[in-house]
């Protein structure tokens, strides 16, 4: 029996034999630690719970006496104690006659446990586990998950259930990117409707530190700012009057407000050593005339703002007894020295962060990013193509293989202190999309030798659904070629990439039906498609359903894929049904005016039950879908209390932000129109049957 340990542990070995689980376990708790037996208490639950082992005692201290409701005196024990070893590390012994757990610290104690778990096994008697030898520690001392709510906001149990999901894979900090969903005290009209409050974000601070996740809060800071200067009363601090996207540098005002909320954030997240000030992508940055940048860049350059920011805000952050992140304040190797005192989370190049260390920045290793993509995550390999341009397109690893290599190459280099897998939100993805590119990333901070990725993709899956999950590997494949069709019908991604709205509805006829076919001739290779799509996603609809029947582990994300997979069917099913639209109108036009006018409009009013269907379908996969994320979602752009969400498109043009509800999944259908052009079909249909039919016998019950 191989146990499937995700983080792969640095050194295990198999003994031989197997230790029976089903008289149950006694555990006992050598430490009186209360971090310890919470831990031991996590254990106790989760064999209760999953497996219906009898587990208790949680004693404390060598020789006392064993808890009346645990299990037989006869069961093996679980004995947790503390030990030497590298931080976070952990001593794990399994045997025929019970297991021992040393932990160097709490954390050690509480990823032991982690491990543990993931060793229960099923043997032809019951639960066990393989007779093993483990010796593990982290390689990386910060192994961040990057949590992106700038375009949604989930709920606080949500929020608590993903902080243990990550902590079970041994991430130990969460760059929580909140933006407005911080209800802030300082000035409340920049939190959302239902935003969390400083005392619910105290209350998740204190539930991931028990988990030894750190939260790191993340408000942007110079750029990435439309959440902030979207709102009149702060239109005085923008560097362009006309752009909400960047604080003005020299205005003084920018530092008040930007210590005010960041004051806000720190009180929210007691404990925290780091405060993330984001400051990259300020497109701008320069080139205000009226507040004086412009003359400052052209003076002393453009990166001389930047400094200038990054050195107030890195001396206001140290003295609240914190640790500025970035995303590198947008240096570059060879530009002038950085600021000390910050850490940059950024460059997956190994020559970057070489660049970056000698000049005195520490850098957090960052998971590259996978091309945000709508839908899904790309975790496996795929080409950046469209069917509107010729080429082959650009290959891309994919999220798993990008990531295991660019960890592999920096910690064999010793050049990191930490990692930071990212998972950003303007796509408008649902965040339990972005678990296996996080989980990749814990293995390869944890351990970048331990796994051969080919072999892991396929251990992941494994682990992450249980054993019983079939065909995830291929699930993924067709959900990501779904979904670059999804995308590519419409050029969705406008901004990062590709053209907009490049299709359009089938010419409408003229009078007396005279009517052309371009619309299949000019989306001829997009129909052929198409049609290959509705085998593929027919394919992985069936893998989904099977893995539901079958109960496997996180069964929600299979349903969030489900939600997505019938929008990603319904895309095929629109291209299809308007090939199909124009095939009735060019028989009518071409085959039946002539010869048998009261047919032709059949044809036409057979048209009009084809757009009934699509746009009946578009509401009912829009419905469940948003029925679905909702579960574990605030609704997008709610009000509370009288109080409405105040919207505004922003300069990135971000796909989840072009609506502010879930319509901007649908916002491109919604620009075809298609209950338009069913309007002006039942008319131009009606005015048909009246002056091509008038003249014509009635057949029997009336209308043809």
């Amino acid at each position: 029996m191989q146990p499937n340990i995700i983080p792969t542990p640095r050194f295990v070995r198999l003994t031989g034999g197997l230790l029976p689980l089903s008289t149950g376990l006694t555990v006992r708790v050598q430490s009186d630690d209360a971090e310890d037996r919470f831990a031991a208490d996590l254990f106790t639950q989760h064999v209760e719970t999953h497996h219906g082992i009898r587990a208790g005692g949680n004693v404390r201290g060598p020789g006392a006496g064993r808890d009346a409701r645990g299990p037989a005196a006869s069961a093996p024990a679980f004995t947790l104690t503390r030990g030497k070893g590298p931080a976070e590390g952990y001593r794990l012994s399994v045997a025929p006659d019970g297991i021992r757990l040393e932990g160097s610290d709490a954390a050690g104690v509480y990823y032991g446990v982690q491990t543990l778990i993931q060793c229960i096994g099923c043997g032809g008697s019951g639960p066990c586990m393989p007779c093993l030898q483990i010796e593990d520690s982290p390689a990386l001392a910060h192994r961040a998950v990057h949590y992106d709510t700038k375009h949604h906001q989930d709920t606080f149990d949500y929020v608590r259930s993903f902080i243990c999901e990550i902590a079970a894979y041994k991430a130990n900090v969460l760059v929580w990117e909140w933006e407005d969903k911080l209800a802030y005290r300082c000035h409340p009209q920049v939190g959302a409707p239902g935003a969390f409050t400083i005392a619910q974000m105290q209350e998740l601070t204190a539930h991931a530190r028990r988990h030894h996740v750190e939260i790191v809060p993340l408000v942007q800071g110079l750029g990435h700012v439309s959440f902030i200067l979207k709102h009149p009363e702060f239109r005085h601090l923008r560097e362009i009057p006309d752009s909400d996207w960047e604080f003005c540098p020299l205005n003084e005002g920018s530092y008040r407000l930007f210590f005010e909320l960041w004051g806000d954030a720190i009180e929210a997240t007691p404990g925290s050593r780091f405060l993330h000030i984001g400051s990259d992508e300020t497109f701008e940055l320069g080139l205000g005339k009226a507040c004086g940048c412009a003359a400052h860049a052209a003076k002393h350059g453009k990166d001389s703002l930047m400094r200038l920011f990054i050195d107030r805000c890195v001396d206001w952050v140290e003295a609240q007894g914190r640790t500025c992140l970035s995303w590198g304040g947008q240096w570059k190797p060879g530009g002038a020295p950085p600021r000390p005192g910050m850490i940059w989370c950024d460059g997956d190049r190994p020559e970057a962060v070489k660049a970056s260390n000698d000049a005195g920045y520490p850098c957090w290793i960052y998971a590259p990013n996978t091309g945000i993509t709508p839908l899904i995550d790309f975790s496996l390999p795929w080409v950046k193509a469209s069917m509107w341009h010729d080429g082959p397109g650009e290959s891309w690893a994919g999220g798993f293989a990008r990531t295991s290599d660019a960890f592999r190459r920096a910690v064999r280099d010793g050049s990191v202190r930490g990692s930071i897998a990212t998972s950003w939100d303007d796509s408008g993805l649902h965040n339990q999309m972005f678990m296996p590119h996080f989980v990749c990333a814990c293995e390869y901070s944890w351990n970048p030798e331990g796994a051969e990725l080919d072999a892991w993709i396929d251990r992941f899956y494994a682990n992450y659904f249980g054993p019983q999950a079939e065909a995830m590997r291929e699930c993924q494949h067709l959900l990501q070629e779904g979904a670059l069709f999804y995308d590519d019908t419409f050029q969705r991604r406008v901004w990062h990439w590709g053209d907009v709205g490049k299709v359009h509805l089938p010419d409408f006829p003229r009078a007396g039906l005279e009517y052309n076919t371009f619309w299949r001739r000019r989306y001829a290779a997009m129909l052929c498609r198409a049609k290959e799509q509705r085998i593929g996603l027919a394919r992985a609809e069936s893998i989904l359903q099977g893995n539901l029947r079958r109960g496997v582990r996180h069964a929600y994300d299979l349903e969030v894929m489900l939600s997505s997979l019938h929008l990603m069917r319904h895309n095929v099913d629109l291209i299809l049904g308007l090939g199909r639209l124009e095939e009735l109108l060019a028989h009518a036009s071409y085959d039946l005016h002539f010869s048998d006018r009261a047919e032709a409009l059949r044809c036409l009013r057979s048209m009009e039950s084809l757009l009934e269907g699509l746009i009946a379908e578009r509401e009912r996969v829009y419905r469940e879908l948003v029925a679905c994320w909702e579960r574990t979602r605030l609704p997008k752009g709610m009000s509370v209390g009288g109080r409405d969400y105040f919207w505004r498109p922003e300069r990135a043009r971000h796909f989840a932000n072009r609506t502010p509800d879930m319509r901007y999944l649908m916002r491109d259908e919604d620009l075809l129109d298609l209950d338009g052009y069913l309007t002006r079909l039942r008319a131009y249909n009606d005015e048909y049957e009246r002056t091509e039919l008038s003249s014509l016998p009635s057949p029997a019950g009336g209308r043809p």
